[in-house]
């Protein structure tokens, strides 16, 4: 515990002597820390490949390219995101002058889950670094590769004062932490549970809080959707790091007229991405523990397989897998399956729809195919989401020009490029007011001012 304390006390001591805080300090540190990423992506790609069994392709397109992306985004717009912002001054307070100044918080500390176990930890510390913030990262005990390559990286690249990583059981090294230290910021991406929980550690504490969280995700595809285009967008939305992604399609509300349509387009999709044998296909991916994988297999015993369903605990293999006539409350649907299994309901009446997804409000991702305008529209403005996309599906996680994050049950406060930055930054709110004009309306004594008064505050 001792070593544990003397750790976050050194953290601290950075902090305040200031070394963070110029824009030459913070943007070498990005520099180099792009630099040893790039050293390391074929140890990365090692990594998570032996957590998840991901390839060199995905490894990129969804892990180290998504976090050298928003490194460059920041190193790029750094200097313009450290730059005090003028604001507008009130009538009575004229000619005083009013800004923001960008402050960093502190010593943050960053949890990171298992799924993408590399960029959901790494992209929050790129951008609590950017914003001159001192950082703690616990990085998933349940991707123990990627771990260890996480803490090589960050012990080459860094200060130890700067930014550190702790191992171990999460259950039991957050709540040492949080209860021993008080950090100026959490960041948290996991379950809801979890979430709950590490928000109840920092309320006592009043400690600012992100919650990346999820939720049941529905994907609705409308009878005037193109079809083939919708299986293509759904199965890899679905499919991809065999289901284990917050953003996925949770669930498919699809018109009834086109149901059978659909279906068999995915089906379609899914054996062209996976092939006939997924369990030996190039790119599909393995369930991360055998605790996670014996909860899916109880998932598909609760509804009726139409596709896949085949699977191998040795392997921690679960092949891309549809299913109908599930109960809504089953555990299928009251839970996140994260995994490959998707569930399809059908509707005619947009208030049928409607009736499901109000069974578990404020969903992280809404998806919607549709060709209609107003339809997009209606649904949009009707549904509480956090992220969504029209006619796709995740693909909007990559853009780093739009926030991501939940609402309500699905999440606290967002990220992704100047987002991350703010989301790690406290603006101070500053006036300067000059003494060459000192007007006596603002002193005492007040009476006979009242008109003077409505004038200027109004």
């Amino acid at each position: 515990m001792m070593e544990l304390s003397s750790l976050l006390q050194k953290q601290r001591t950075f902090f305040d002597s200031g070394a963070t805080r110029s824009y030459e300090f913070r943007r070498d540190q990005l520099l180099a820390f792009k630099k040893v990423i790039l050293k390391y992506e074929q140890e990365i790609n090692n990594a998570l490949h032996t957590d998840l069994k991901k390839t060199a392709e995905e490894c990129w397109v969804s892990e180290t390219g998504l976090l050298i992306q928003e490194i460059n985004y920041a190193i790029k717009n750094l200097r313009e995101w450290m730059r005090p912002e003028r604001v507008g001054t009130s009538l009575i307070n004229l000619p005083s002058t009013s800004y923001l100044y960008p402050s960093a918080r502190g010593v943050v500390l960053i949890i990171g889950p298992w799924n993408f176990p590399l960029q959901l930890l790494l992209i929050p510390v790129a951008g609590a670094i950017a914003a001159g913030n001192c950082v703690v990262m616990k990085p998933s005990e349940f991707a123990p590769a990627t771990a260890a390559i996480i803490e090589k990286i960050i012990k080459e690249t860094f200060p130890s004062g700067l930014a550190a990583v702790i191992q171990g059981d999460g259950a039991t090294v957050i709540p040492e932490m949080m209860n021993q230290f008080r950090f100026d910021h959490v960041f948290y991406t996991g379950s809801i549970p979890v979430g709950k929980s590490i928000y109840q550690l920092a309320a006592k504490d009043l400690i600012p809080v992100t919650l990346e969280l999820g939720g049941k995700g529905p994907c609705i595809v409308e009878k005037d959707a193109d079809l083939k285009v919708a299986a293509k967008r759904i199965a890899v939305g679905k499919f991809t790091n065999a289901g284990q992604i917050c953003i996925s399609p949770d669930y498919l509300l699809v018109h009834a007229d086109v149901k059978d349509k659909l279906i068999e387009y995915i089906k379609e999709a899914a054996i062209k991405f996976y092939g006939e044998d997924p369990a030996c296909t190039y790119g599909y991916g393995k369930i991360i523990n055998e605790k996670r994988f014996d909860r899916l297999v109880s998932y598909l015993t609760q509804g009726k397989i139409i596709f896949g369903g085949q699977h191998n605990r040795s392997e921690l293999f679960i092949a891309p897998t549809i299913i109908e006539e599930v109960s809504l409350d089953s555990a299928i649907m009251q839970e996140e399956i994260f995994g490959p299994i998707l569930p399809v309901f059908t509707f005619t009446r947009e208030e049928e729809a409607m009736s499901l997804i109000n069974r578990h409000p404020n969903p992280l991702t809404f998806y919607i195919f549709t060709g209609s305008s107003a339809k997009e529209k209606e649904w949009i403005e009707r549904v509480q989401f956090g992220v969504g996309c029209v006619n796709n599906t995740a693909w909007q996680f990559s853009n780093h020009h739009l926030p991501f994050g939940g609402v309500g049950q699905s999440g606290i406060g967002a990220y992704h490029g100047k987002y991350t930055f703010d989301t790690f930054t406290h603006k101070k709110a500053v006036m300067k007011t000059p003494t060459w004009f000192d007007p006596a309306v603002k002193y005492p004594p007040m009476k006979g001012k009242l008109g003077l008064l409505k004038f200027f505050v109004r």
